[in-house]
């Protein structure tokens, strides 16, 4: 089942075009790794999706609900804000700096948005919390606040934040790009648990085993656009493109 299709997506800044017609699609259950080298579009393609940036052009459906389409003039249509808003809960993000409320509690931070968005009683929504605290290896920080974390728990408690609004399909933007080389793994671990969990994932990287390792499916950005798609073993080991074939020597070397 096809659960996010893009389609010839462009996004521009200030008249400088970030993303030049980007077009993939996510299987239920795939994990999709978007490599490439920085300031090459990954990032706002991701906000692009997640409703964070507006299209400039192209097509995005969500779960089978289109969330914007190009008009006859070539203009990108968004859907009504009502649908925007729904479609919104089939994705979740976690992003690279946290952005934990660092006022709130551990506890808080999950239960907030289950509570005042999805309507869900206090007590459900700190049930869901513990246990996804557990699964985080995370049971004794409920009442701790985000300062009081290393910064390896607290992105443990972005993606439980995320997992709690149980989204169909789960974003990270370099879920490890702000923390020690030590508390990386402690991350990646966790996203190869989902993965096996066949969560459907869409994570921008610069962790290259673990795209190798984890993705079904990789993608190869530079300059705006998608200069390689396959499976792991098409794009690590047998790339067409040069520029590919460039970025990942020094990986595939080592």
């Amino acid at each position: 089942m096809q659960m996010l299709q893009a389609k010839d997506i462009y996004k521009g800044f200030d008249g400088v075009e970030v993303l030049k017609g980007i077009s993939f699609q996510v299987n239920k259950g795939d994990v999709l790794a978007i490599i490439g080298p920085s300031g090459s579009g990954k990032s706002t393609l991701l906000r692009c999706i997640t409703q964070l940036e507006r299209v400039d052009r192209g097509e995005i459906t969500i779960c089978g609900e289109q969330l914007v389409k190009d008009s006859a003039g070539g203009q990108a249509v968004y859907s009504d804000k009502k649908t925007c808003a729904k479609i919104g809960l089939h994705l979740g993000l976690v992003f690279q700096n946290f952005n934990l409320f660092p006022h709130f509690s551990v506890l808080r931070n999950i239960t907030e948005a289950p509570v005042r968005v999805l309507k869900q009683s206090k007590q459900q929504a700190e049930s869901t919390a513990r246990d996804l605290l557990s699964k985080m290896g995370l049971a004794d920080k409920a009442d701790a606040y985000p300062h009081q974390l290393s910064g390896g728990q607290q992105q443990r408690v972005s993606i439980a934040r995320a997992l709690a609004m149980n989204p169909d399909i789960l974003f990270f933007d370099e879920p490890t790009s702000a923390l020690d080389p030590e508390l990386t793994g402690e991350i990646l671990k966790v996203i190869r648990e989902l993965a096996a969990e066949h969560m459907t994932m869409v994570v921008v990287t610069h962790e290259m085993k673990f795209a190798r390792d984890v993705a079904d499916q990789v993608i190869f950005m530079d300059d705006g656009i998608i200069v390689e798609c396959g499976t792991p073993e098409q794009v690590f080991q047998s790339a067409q493109n040069e520029r590919t074939r460039l970025f990942l020597s020094r990986f595939n070397e080592g």
